[in-house]
């Protein structure tokens, strides 16, 4: 997916169910974003990956604002005046993972990933491919450096619904089985994590020590942290601003 197209962007989400006989099964699901006529999706689509079958009522045509309103879950045919909203609808709980892949995933591996999924049932992951305009940027321009050589990003996503450390340490126990099972497939050296999916279980400062910030630190900016670091403790040295995963000073 990250060699295709610029103007195309497909998801790809993957989680595992009980049926209704209590067997578990497995789904994939693909909803893409492309930048450009029906017509032209269709053609990529059928020359890349025909196996997909793509129909064109599958497809649906909509000016850029209504993408938005698109992907922020909202039903069809909601106005954009619905985006002003500061209103928020999001689950009660929630534990969020990330990883980054660089290298393809082998059949057998593709394999091993989906028996993962069905051990854990709860845990969902979604895959973002990477490429075009991110590649093309330095991953020493800006502090985010997870650029040229990324094929994709993956959420590890668990939600619940009750109050109370039952039902959260059993989700959270699911994500961080599902991340274990993940580790042959991911970045290596560090491993990779995407800041916004603020994951405490890969580090975290008590006293803000350059070792303690650099353990989580070096996953989520690579090669960038120690310049972070520099500006921090030029604009901050007292350490004002800080939270359990912030850049420490020297």
């Amino acid at each position: 997916m990250d060699k295709l197209d610029e103007n195309l962007f497909i998801r790809l989400m993957l989680h595992s169910s009980k049926g209704e006989n209590g067997q578990k099964t497995g789904k994939a699901t693909l909803v893409a974003l492309f930048l450009g006529p029906v017509e032209k999706v269709m053609d990529i689509m059928n020359q890349n990956i025909p196996s997909l079958k793509l129909q064109k009522q599958e497809c649906f045509e909509m000016s850029w604002i209504q993408s938005v309103l698109f992907w922020a879950n909202f039903p069809s045919g909601t106005a954009p005046e619905a985006l002003l909203s500061r209103q928020m609808a999001s689950t009660p709980y929630l534990k969020r993972k990330s990883d980054y892949v660089r290298e393809p995933i082998s059949r057998e591996g593709v394999e091993a990933i989906w028996k993962a999924l069905m051990d854990v049932e709860e845990v969902g992951l979604t895959w973002n491919p990477y490429g075009g305009r991110m590649s093309e940027i330095s991953e020493t321009a800006t502090p985010f450096p997870h650029r040229a050589g990324v094929k994709f990003k993956i959420q590890y996503s668990s939600n619940w619904k009750e109050a109370g450390d039952t039902e959260a340490e059993e989700e959270i126990a699911l994500s961080r089985k599902l991340y274990e099972a993940m580790t042959p497939f991911v970045s290596k050296n560090p491993r990779e994590a995407f800041l916004n999916y603020r994951d405490i279980d890969i580090g975290s400062s008590r006293t803000w020590s350059l070792e303690e910030g650099r353990v989580y630190g070096e996953r989520y900016f690579k090669g960038n942290f120690e310049r972070l670091v520099n500006v921090k403790t030029k604009v901050d040295p007292q350490n004002f601003f800080r939270n359990e995963q912030s850049i420490p000073t020297r």
